[in-house]
């Protein structure tokens, strides 16, 4: 339980340590920066309706990933396989210095992985993005997708064989058109 004396400073705090992994992890779901900072926000706003309410039973960050992959989850399923991942969001990533081909590899190698994770299965994009780029243990990401470890293990697993079968593809497809 959250002492309701010290909520507003609590809230500020929890918001400060965790808004950007939040951001992060949302960025990486909806590949979208405006849809990331909308659901950041409600993530937030879900967090502090049920702050008061929080019982210690699971480490903080683990529920607060748990809310935002719900609110990520729902997202999803409102917009229905739209265009997660668009240009936009590689454009903005830039770097003083690489040359621009190599920047241009960067970002296309980039594109290329989050396009083929943007087409994973839902639960196997979940696993794939809290294990993957997170870096969140498989104890952690049990908590937050609310499943076994073992479940987590079988899914990543899985998931990064269907990644490197679709990079493959898409590489095999990239130079078929390159001849």
């Amino acid at each position: 339980m959250i002492d309701s004396n010290n909520l507003e400073s609590r809230i500020v705090e929890i918001y400060n340590l965790y808004y950007l992994d939040v951001y992060r992890f949302l960025i990486c779901f909806s590949g979208n920066q405006n849809d990331a900072e909308d659901l950041t926000q409600e993530v937030f706003i879900r967090v502090l309706k049920s702050l008061t309410n929080f019982n210690g039973k699971y480490n903080l960050k683990t529920w607060i990933f748990s809310i935002a992959k719900h609110v990520a989850v729902d997202h999803y399923r409102k917009k229905r396989f739209v265009s997660l991942f668009k240009d936009v969001f590689f454009n903005q990533l830039s770097s003083n210095e690489k040359k621009p081909d190599e920047v241009f590899e960067v970002t296309e190698l980039k594109r290329c992985i989050h396009e083929a994770i943007a087409k994973l299965k839902p639960n196997y994009r979940a696993v794939m993005i809290l294990r993957g780029i997170s870096e969140c243990s498989i104890k952690e990401t049990s908590e937050i997708l609310q499943c076994s470890e073992a479940k987590v293990k079988v899914d990543y697993h899985r998931a990064s064989k269907e990644l490197k079968r679709k990079l493959n593809i898409d590489i095999e497809g990239g130079l078929t058109n390159a001849k």
